[in-house]
């Protein structure tokens, strides 16, 4: 549709009357009145920033991850891992009994959920029961476990740490909890098992055949030593 101006006369006072058409705009249909005064228009410009993770949220992550990796290269030649409750353990204490643990030992401050995901998918995934409280983890890297064991138990006793207790440990892929871990301190040597098989062999058959119904770890222990032996023996001929 073409919208059609209007058109308006008006004469001038003057001795001839002369007459001017003005020639209004057509109106638009689509404009609705507004009550607004007429003025200068301005547009506003809207800015959209792009949201990226923040550098603390990646850093974390990585520390997350490096905390994970940390824990999975102990779990390389490990023999038991356990679980400490260290709430309430101070600083000053925590560094004193880091200089009590032998070589063959690790302590590792670590966060339950970042240490099971290293577990995951591994025989020691039966710690899972560990998993709860603040614990301080013992990778132990020797067969001596009482050995590796037993420093702890000393600091414990001397700083009256009775509720710091173990949590529970991994030894062979089972787990054993705090109530069972007097077997766990007393495991025989690896000395005191080929004493054993010595006088094992000097003695009737039926002490011979106890030895060998011994736990599978025992007698691979001393089958271990055993073959040592013959190995020295034959370097030294």
């Amino acid at each position: 549709m073409e919208a059609i101006g209007t058109v308006v006369s008006f004469a001038l006072p003057s001795t001839k009357t002369q007459t001017f058409q003005i020639l209004n705009r057509p109106i638009n249909p689509f404009n609705l009145p507004s009550s607004r005064k007429p003025g200068p228009t301005f547009k506003t410009h809207r800015h959209h920033h792009q949201h990226f993770p923040s550098i603390n949220a990646a850093i974390s992550r990585t520390k997350k991850e490096e905390t994970v990796d940390t824990v999975r290269k102990q779990l390389e030649n490990c023999y038991l891992l356990a679980g400490i409750n260290y709430k309430g353990f101070t600083v000053q204490q925590f560094q004193e009994l880091r200089k009590t643990l032998p070589e063959t030992t690790k302590l590792i401050v670590a966060k339950n959920t970042l240490v099971y995901k290293a577990l995951e998918g591994t025989p020691w995934e039966t710690l899972k029961p560990c998993m709860k409280g603040m614990n301080v983890w013992l990778f132990v890297h020797t067969e001596e476990i009482p050995t590796a064991i037993k420093p702890y138990r000393d600091f414990q006793k001397e700083k009256k740490l009775e509720d710091n207790d173990f949590t529970g440990a991994v030894f062979e892929g089972k787990f054993y909890g705090p109530d069972e871990f007097k077997k766990l301190e007393t495991l025989p040597s690896r000395a005191e098992i080929y004493a054993t098989l010595l006088g094992s062999l000097k003695s009737p058959a039926s002490a011979l055949v106890s030895t060998l119904q011994a736990p599978a770890r025992e007698l691979l222990m001393v089958l271990k030593a055993h073959v040592k032996n013959l190995e020295e023996q034959g370097a030294s001929q």
